[in-house]
Order: C-alpha cells, then structure tokens, then sequence
C-alpha cells in the first residue's frame, strides 16, 4: 500500500479497548483503512506510533534511532519477561548479555534439546494410547517444560511438573490479559522466580551440583561488562528468558496439529520425508498463524518516515502479524501454503514472527533455530511415529486475544503408536 504523505491519526482520546477487541489484526486494520504503512493512535492513555511492512521492520530496527528501554509496559514486565530483563536493555550491555544466550544456539547443543524432546514425546505418546482423551496443548507444555529444564541443568521433580508446567505458560498467556488472568500470570512469575533464585543461590554456595556449560551454571557466573555478577534475582529471571521460550513453542506445535488436520495433503507429503519439504511446513506455520501480535520501542531521536514526525520518547510498535500476512511480501497470503518457501530468498524484515533484523546485533529473538528444530522432531511425531484421531471440538482461535490458541486446545482421542 502506497504510503500518503499527510499524517494519519486515530480520531478519540485512547484505543485501548479497540485493541482488545480486534487483537492481532488492531494495526493491519487500520494501515488498510488509512492505506498507510503508519499512523498515531493512543493507548493506556500515550500516544503511540504504529508502522507495518518490510521498509518499517528495516526502520524499526535501527539502533541509532530506538531503544527498548522504556517500551515494554511493566505488566509485560511483571508476567512476561520480568522486570529489567534482556528484552528492555540496549547498546553494549544488551549485546554482551545476548552473547550469553546465544552461546547456546550450536549446532550440537540443538541436537542435544531436541533428543531430550524426543525422548518425552516417546514417554508419553506411550501413556497416551491408555487414556480415553489427551488434550495435546497441555501434554506438550509438559513434555518441553520436562526437555527445557533438563537441558538447562534443573532437575525437576516428578511431583513438581505440572505446576511449573502450568506456570511457564500462565506467565506467556497473561502478558495480553486483564484482571483475574492477568493477576494469575504475576503469580506464576512470582513462584518461578522464587524456585530459581533458590536455585542460583544453592549452586553459588556449591550445595547443588550443576554440568559447568548449562545454563544454569552460565547464569549463576556470568558477569556483566563491568565485571560484576548478576544479582540472585536477574539471574533468575534471565535462566526463566531461556526456558520459558521453549515452553511456548507449544503453541506452534499445535497450530502444527492443526495444519495437518485442516490439510491432509500437507501430512502426505510430510509423510514422505523430504527433509526440505518439513522445512517449508514448519516456516509457513510459523508466518500463517498468530504468535507475537506486535512488538515495541520507543525513539531516541528525532527522525521523520513516511510522512511523520517520531519525536524522541515515542512508543512506537512495530506489527509482527500484518507484516507476515503483507500481500506485497507474500502472494495470497491468507493461504497455507509451504511451498512458497521453496524459492524464498531468506529476509531478516519480511519474515518477522519472532522479530526482525540480525539476531546477533538485534532484539530479534536469538532463538529461531532451536524453535524450528523442536517443531520439525514434534511434527515428525505427529505425523511417522503416531496414529490419532481428532474428534470434534471447537478448534476456533480467537484473533482477539494475545496471545491466542485454538479453544479446545486440540483433543486427540485413540493414539497407536
């Protein structure tokens, strides 16, 4: 859509309850509306900037001109990612963090997450095929919560899986709530937070023992650029950063699920094997349904795009979901089809569900490779190493809530392995 020279701005006091209403689809609305890649509208009472497409993405990710610090709203903060945390910090000391993140995304050490993922789909898809009905969404919360703590170094007790189970994904479906929803979030936080700072605390006294390498133990000695250890309660929340993330590649692994039950002949042609064909499969599922709606920061200085003028300060958020389903990026782009990746010329602005930019210099999400990878050993399960039936549901995903799922959180019932 062309972008219009004169400024686009949201008539009323605040839209707010708009963007409840309509969700993932609040910005794409109205850029189609205005036929503008961005406007001013005003939430939770501020004026905010929102920009959608390929050419706001490579904008937006311009360190010289925003930051993050100051962006994500502290009951984001509170659930999501945790007061301070990587996600709100920028320049020197965001990169120097974001090393210790990425020291985790090799080649070897996703081989290793995904075997432990492996290992808990074989567990319980054989307990599944003894119970009447498996409500998908939750087991597989439980197997990556198993997987990710292992990985990390924690040891869970079985008694225990459940409830951290439930607590990781409470605190990934309240960032997007209000009231009752919201407050269940804080909590889960609260308890997760506290289980780990006890945890950090017991390995720097060396009252546990943890694998010198896992993330367990690179949060409980990493040093900041100054030289100083985090303190118990950021170590915390960022050893939460890591596990968390993978806990919510549930929520991809069930629109998974649901691709192969709506279409049939993508589950054939996963059946064959084509290693390059699952590759195609697990970014369309990742471009077509609903993850991030969008993302913020705010301006650093003055600059003008687009025919308007960002003043130092601004919230801007950028529109993950709109720029996924752009028709000037993607051809019929309401369709699920994987083999539009087959040609695809990988862009780090174009194809942006979990950010945009060079994850190594960005606050692009650093890890895209272990997502694709647990989806792709998931599906593999779903479709070569199991057979099931899906009876009827309401497999309906709400465009309005953030973040979203479909409602029966997908029932399978009468698993064979």
């Amino acid at each position: 859509m062309p972008v219009l020279e004169h400024v686009r701005k949201e008539k009323g006091l605040d839209h707010t309850l708009a963007l409840l209403r309509e969700g993932y689809l609040f910005i794409g609305n109205r850029a189609a509306k205005y036929k503008t890649d961005v406007f001013e509208t005003h939430i939770m009472g501020e004026k905010a900037i929102c920009m959608t497409g390929e050419e706001a993405a490579k904008v937006f990710y311009d360190s010289e001109l925003f930051q993050r610090n100051g962006a994500a709203p502290m009951r984001v903060q509170k659930t999501l990612f945790g007061v301070n945390a990587i996600q709100t910090m920028d320049g020197k000391a965001h990169l120097h963090r974001k090393q210790l993140f990425l020291s985790f995304m090799s080649q070897s050490n996703y081989q290793k997450l995904t075997q432990l993922v492996k290992e808990q789909w074989e567990i319980y898809s054989n307990e599944w095929v003894r119970r009447d009905q498996i409500v998908l969404f939750d087991e597989v919360n439980e197997i990556l919560c198993r997987a990710a703590c292992s990985f990390a170094g924690i040891k869970l007790e079985e008694s225990e899986v459940k409830s951290r189970a439930k607590d990781f994904n409470d605190m990934v479906d309240s960032f997007g709530k209000v009231g009752s929803d919201h407050r269940k979030g804080k909590k889960a936080r609260t308890r997760t937070e506290d289980w780990i700072k006890n945890m950090i605390e017991a390995v720097r006294l060396g009252q546990i023992p943890v694998q010198e390498g896992t993330p367990l133990y690179a949060m409980a000695t990493y040093q900041s650029l100054e030289g100083s250890q985090m303190d118990q309660e950021m170590a915390a929340i960022e050893l939460i950063n890591f596990i968390r993330p993978i806990v919510a590649i549930s929520t991809y692994i069930i629109f998974s699920a649901l691709s192969l039950y709506n279409f049939p002949q993508c589950k054939e042609q996963l059946i064959k094997g084509d290693p390059a064909y699952a590759d195609w499969f697990v970014q369309e599922v990742r471009r077509f349904y609903p993850f991030g709606p969008f993302v913020g920061a705010r301006v650093i200085k003055d600059f003008q795009w687009g025919g308007m003028d960002f003043k130092t300060g601004t919230l801007v958020l950028l529109d993950l979901y709109g720029t996924n389903h752009d028709d000037r990026l993607w051809s019929n782009p309401n369709k699920f089809d994987p083999m539009r990746f087959k040609d695809w010329k990988e862009n780090l602005y174009s194809f942006i569900p979990q950010g945009g930019g060079d994850p190594t210099k960005t606050h692009r999400c650093p890890g895209e490779g272990i997502v694709t990878e647990v989806m792709k050993i998931s599906i593999n399960f779903l479709v070569k190493q199991m057979e099931y039936e899906v009876p009827e549901q309401n497999l309906i995903y709400p465009m309005n809530q953030i973040p979203t799922l479909p409602e029966s959180r997908f029932i399978i019932t009468n698993v064979k392995r």
